[in-house]
């Protein structure tokens, strides 16, 4: 079983956040909710979900947790302001875990300067912003490059579910493979 962390703070966009959560539950996968504040309620930019938070960004770290989900929205553009989900998403990425972004969730990618030589793809109001980080963007319903994961709307999230369930599987089975470490 895989932990997942699922970094989300008001007006998310609503399936962006509950289609790989439930994917993700019934992968038999662990999802842990991270915003700014523990126990803080937030509700979905449609008003179709309402989800508490389970954990405070500045009492985790991406080694605890096997993969990292950003939903869009405007929650991205809020997290961005946070230093320590910023932090979390560079240590994602250092650790090279998979980081699976759809729609405006790219924004977070570029506050956290991971996609400079990078190809991804976003919804397209954020193409510029993305490509101004170093991006090279595309238009494709998901594009993965090395444990960037990137989606660009709703109407992709089969194919993004899929990617971020086929890496996180990979990445369990290669962590497997490797040998311990003799002393």
């Amino acid at each position: 079983m895989a932990r997942i962390m699922f970094i989300v703070a008001s007006d998310f966009e609503d399936s962006e956040f509950r289609v790989p959560y439930d994917r993700v539950k019934e992968a038999g996968h662990e999802a842990v909710i991270v915003g700014s504040e523990a126990g803080k309620k937030l509700k979905g930019k449609k008003g179709k979900e309402s989800i508490i938070v389970d954990r405070a960004a500045r009492h985790v770290s991406a080694e605890e947790f096997d993969a990292l989900v950003i939903p869009g929205g405007y929650s991205p553009d809020h997290l961005r302001m946070d230093a320590d989900v910023v932090g979390l998403v560079k240590g994602f990425f250092l650790a090279r875990k998979p980081i699976a972004a759809i729609c405006h969730a790219g924004w977070m990618l570029a506050e956290a300067g991971i996609v400079s030589g990078r190809t991804v793809t976003s919804y397209p109001s954020i193409k510029t912003d993305l490509i101004n980080a170093g991006a090279h963007w595309v238009d494709r319903e998901v594009v993965e490059d090395g444990p960037l994961i990137t989606s660009r709307k709703p109407d992709d999230l089969e194919a993004f579910c899929d990617a971020l369930l086929r890496q996180v599987d990979q990445g369990r089975v290669s962590q497997a493979e490797t040998p311990p470490a003799l002393h």
